[in-house]
């Protein structure tokens, strides 16, 4: 078993601990889960704690990025195949399934999949058996299944782009990780972490972060969540003239593209995008404050339960629904 802070989960804030406390729930019990969240909040990290703190720690952790999946391909690559199964296939392949065998297979991106590849992979999860291509007989795989997407694959069944069956399939368990503007104080403690980890990996201590900066990182909305901020933290450090990171190129850059922004947007949009900002942090803090339970948190709020719920399904906020639920 290994800490938070060992896989790289960083972060004090509320909202952050309810994912945490979700992840090592789920940690233990070997069955799907589906990860949420923005692109850049560390969907693959939670994917890998699911995995090293659980009863498969010692076992193969396949991640795969299904956007970079061949459709034509897509069986033989997940399932393997067989020698001379097609053209190409000069020699058998185990497949991905194959090599997270007693493990883990993590499928990354899965709203990208196609119409074709979400039949394969929902006829795969059904009971976990599978043929290779040119293959004769069946096999039974022993894999934990987890999938992540930063897309609300709820709108895409709507729209007919995502199959509800496979969604069914997928989502018997979920943790969605929070965007990093609803993480408050963990922009700063994330930067002063990634300082002394490149300072460990490039033999330069003692660098720290000027005022302004600290300033800057405690204010700014982060769109790109953590993977923005942690590229942020290693430009400057490498880029730094003095032990003080003062970020001042990239606090310039951003004010100029966040003045475009504005600029660009009407007075309608602006004030549609702050509400919405609103709302979200709004729940997402009243939500930590109740552990997670709606009941709790629509009494916070003055509101009523059923108007508070759509309210956290709109901005796919981590919630207990009820006293069934595991998150």
């Amino acid at each position: 078993m290994q800490s938070s802070s060992r896989l790289n989960l960083v972060g004090s804030s509320p909202a952050f601990q309810h994912a945490l406390k979700t992840i090592h729930r789920l940690a233990p019990v070997d069955a799907t889960v589906l990860i949420g969240g923005e692109s850049g909040t560390g969907k693959e990290l939670a994917a890998r704690a699911l995995h090293y703190l659980g009863p498969r720690s010692d076992q193969p952790f396949i991640p795969v990025n299904c956007g970079a999946l061949s459709d034509t391909l897509f069986e033989s690559e997940l399932f393997g195949h067989e020698r001379g199964a097609f053209t190409d296939a000069k020699q058998s392949s185990q497949g991905l399934v194959g090599e997270a065998e007693g493990g883990t297979l993590f499928l990354d991106e899965i709203d990208t999949l196609t119409a074709k590849a979400q039949g394969a992979l929902l006829r795969f999860l059904q009971d976990k058996s599978y043929r290779r291509v040119g293959g004769k007989g069946y096999s039974q795989a022993n894999v934990r299944v987890l999938v992540a997407s930063n897309a609300d694959l709820d709108i895409l069944v709507q729209q007919q782009r995502f199959r509800q069956d496979l969604l069914y399939r997928l989502n018997v368990l979920c943790v969605t990780l929070p965007p990093l503007r609803e993480r408050h104080g963990d922009a700063l403690e994330l930067a002063n972490t990634f300082i002394t980890r490149l300072g460990h990996q490039y033999r330069t201590a003692g660098r720290t972060l000027h005022p302004e900066a600290i300033a800057f990182i405690e204010q700014y909305s982060w769109p790109g969540n953590v993977r923005e901020l942690e590229n942020v933290i290693h430009r400057e450090f490498l880029m730094s003239d003095g032990d003080e990171l003062r970020c001042e190129e990239t606090r310039q850059r951003l004010a100029i593209a966040t003045r475009d922004d504005v600029c660009a947007r009407s007075f309608k949009d602006a004030k549609a995008q702050a509400i919405a900002e609103f709302e979200r942090r709004y729940v997402a803090e009243l939500l930590a404050q109740a552990g997670g339970k709606i009941t709790d948190a629509a009494k916070l709020a003055g509101k009523d339960r059923s108007a508070f719920g759509k309210l956290v399904k709109k901005y796919t906020i981590e919630a207990d629904f009820g006293d069934f639920a595991l998150n």
